[in-house]
C-alpha cells in the first residue's frame, strides 16, 4: 500500500504542476512511513517540502494554497495529530465553497495514517473518522488494498473539494498475519494485491463487494475488511462482505441492495463504539431495510475507552468477536 500511495502522488504530480505535497518529514526523509520517498528529489523542494510541527499551520497554509488554485496534498503524520487543525478543517476547508457561493473551492487532500497495530499507544493509534463524516462539505475515504489506495488517492486529488484520506497503518506493508499471542492464520490467505499499473481512478462514493454471500451482510472498511472475511471463513457463515471504501459520500445503494438480499447485517469498525460511524450505518440500514430484516443489526467495534496501549489486540475487533456476531445474528 505504501508503494501504491507513493505512485499516486508521483502520477498526480507528473500530470499537474499545481499538485504540491508537504507535511512533517515528507520531503527529505520521505515521510515516517516512506509514502512520499523520492518525490522531493524528483520534483524539487518547491513541490514537495517539509513543514514545521504545526498541524494547524500546515492545514491553514494548504487551504490558502487551494483557494489560490493549487492542489495541495498534505500528510498529518498520525491521525491522532490532527486535532489542533480540526477548526481549520471544519470552519474553513469544509465551508469554503458554500460560504463563498462557489467563488472559491478547496481542492485539498489531507492524508492520515489511522488505527492501531504498531503499539503506538494512545497518541498514535486512534481512529477518528466519525469526527469528519459528521462535517458537511468533507469527503472521507479509507482504502483496504493497494489498488484502491492508488485509485482513490488519484480521485481525491482530482476532486474539487476537501478529502480526508485515512490510511490503515496495519495494512501499509502487506497482509497482516497475526501478532504475538493473536495469530490469525486465515489472514495469510488474503494478500492485499499488487500495485496496479496505470493511473486508473477508483471513483469516490462506490463500495466494493469483497466476498459474496446470501445469509448476512457485513459492512466494513480498512483493516476490518480482512477481519470480516476471516470471520466468515472461520465460522462458515455465508456472509457478504462489503468494503465501503468511501465513507462520505456513501454507497447507500450497495448497502441497501445487499441487506435486502441477505436480511441480516453486522457492522464492523475499529473505532470506539459510541457515536462511531457504525451508528450511522445502523440507522441507515434500519431506515431503508426494516421490512427485510430477519434479526437486529449488530455492531462489533473498539471499546468505549481511551486507547488501551497494553490491551491493543484485545481492543481490536478480531475474527473471534466478529464470528460471534455472525453466529448470533443467524440465531435470531
Amino acid at each position: 500500500m505504501i508503494e501504491a500511495i507513493r505512485e499516486a502522488h508521483d502520477a498526480a504530480m507528473a500530470a499537474d504542476e499545481r499538485v504540491v505535497v508537504f507535511g512533517e518529514d515528507v520531503g527529505f526523509f520521505g515521510g515516517v512511513f516512506r509514502c512520499t520517498a523520492g518525490l522531493q528529489e524528483k520534483y524539487g523542494k518547491s513541490r514537495c517540502f517539509d513543514a514545521p510541527i504545526n498541524e494547524s499551520g500546515i492545514v491553514g497554509t494548504a487551504i490558502g494554497m487551494a483557494a489560490y488554485g493549487l492542489k495541495p496534498v498534505i500528510e498529518i503524520q498520525f491521525a491522532d495529530y490532527v486535532y489542533p487543525a480540526y477548526d481549520q478543517i471544519v470552519s474553513e476547508a469544509a465551508r469554503l465553497r458554500h460560504r463563498s457561493n462557489a467563488d472559491f473551492t478547496c481542492p485539498l487532500v489531507i492524508r492520515m495514517p489511522t488505527g492501531g497495530g504498531i503499539f503506538g499507544g494512545q497518541t498514535h493509534s486512534q481512529s477518528p473518522e466519525a469526527l469528519f463524516t459528521h462535517v458537511s462539505g468533507l469527503k472521507v475515504v479509507m482504502p483496504s488494498n493497494p489498488r484502491d489506495a492508488k485509485g482513490l488517492l488519484l480521485a481525491s486529488i482530482a476532486d474539487p473539494d476537501p478529502v480526508i484520506f485515512f490510511e490503515p497503518k496495519r495494512l501499509y506493508n502487506g497482509p497482516f498475519d497475526g501478532h504475538h499471542d493473536q495469530p490469525v492464520e486465515s489472514w495469510k490467505s488474503h494478500p492485499l494485491g499488487e500495485v496496479p499499473d496505470g493511473d486508473d481512478i477508483v471513483p469516490l462514493g462506490k463500495a466494493a463487494i469483497r466476498r459474496e454471500g446470501a445469509e448476512v451482510t457485513v459492512l466494513a472498511y480498512g483493516t476490518m475488511v480482512f477481519v470480516a472475511e476471516a470471520a466468515a471463513e472461520e465460522t462458515g457463515v455465508d456472509a457478504e462482505v462489503i468494503d465501503l471504501r468511501s465513507l462520505m459520500p456513501l454507497d447507500l445503494e450497495a448497502i441497501v441492495g445487499s441487506v435486502q438480499k441477505t436480511g441480516r447485517c453486522v457492522i464492523v469498525h475499529e473505532a470506539t463504539r459510541t457515536s462511531g460511524f457504525g451508528a450511522e450505518l445502523m440507522a441507515l440500514v434500519q431506515e431503508h431495510c426494516f421490512y427485510h430484516l430477519e434479526a437486529p443489526v449488530i455492531r462489533v467495534t473498539g471499546w468505549d475507552t481511551p486507547y488501551p496501549h497494553a490491551q491493543e489486540w484485545e481492543y481490536f475487533p478480531g475474527p473471534g468477536r466478529v464470528g460471534e456476531a455472525l453466529k448470533k445474528v443467524m440465531e435470531d
